[in-house]
């Protein structure tokens, strides 16, 4: 084999050997290898937005004044019980893992891994109050890698929404 043949084999075996490698050690093992897979926490006051589509925010009006994806609906409840549905909303999400809690703040941080490579997805979620027993919800997805998510983060904001609302439906 000469020439381009080579070049495609090389090329081929270089391709194999990483994907060894990758199964063998791991998805959280190989993006470990770039930093953390938790990107940290956020103040959603003074929240500035990426310039590249790989995020998305939802938050209740008048919560801060980054650019929104959705408006988070308000519940008939408060930001405490808010939490508690929540969690037991996201009972069923698949490579899903609290990373950090503040009661106090009643915020919380979770790291969600894509199914098929297992890209690291941050996510802070805080419960905040909106009236006297009513409460909404502010939520910032962000990857931690690529230039686009795909619409990943909105879609993912989108569908906990969804899933929330089955556990306590947002006033009218």
């Amino acid at each position: 084999m000469t020439g381009w043949g080579t070049v495609a084999a090389w090329v081929a075996g270089a391709l194999a050997f990483a994907v060894v490698v990758f199964v063998l050690a791991g998805a959280e093992r190989v993006w470990g290898l770039f930093g953390p897979a938790d990107l940290g926490d956020i103040k959603f006051e003074t929240l500035e937005r990426r310039s590249s589509p790989n995020d998305a925010l939802a938050m209740p009006e008048g919560f801060g004044a980054a650019r929104l994806d959705m408006t988070s609906p308000v519940y008939a409840v408060p930001p405490r019980a808010l939490r508690d549905a929540f969690g037991r909303a996201l009972a069923g999400e698949k490579r899903l893992f609290r990373v950090a809690e503040d009661e106090v703040a009643l915020t919380a941080r979770y790291v969600q891994r894509t199914a098929l490579l297992g890209f690291p997805d941050t996510i802070v979620v805080r419960f905040v109050a909106v009236g006297p027993e009513r409460s909404s919800i502010a939520l910032y997805s962000r990857s931690k890698f690529g230039y686009s998510d795909l619409g990943a983060n909105k879609e993912r904001l989108e569908r906990w929404l969804v899933v929330l609302a089955r556990e306590v439906p947002p006033v009218k």
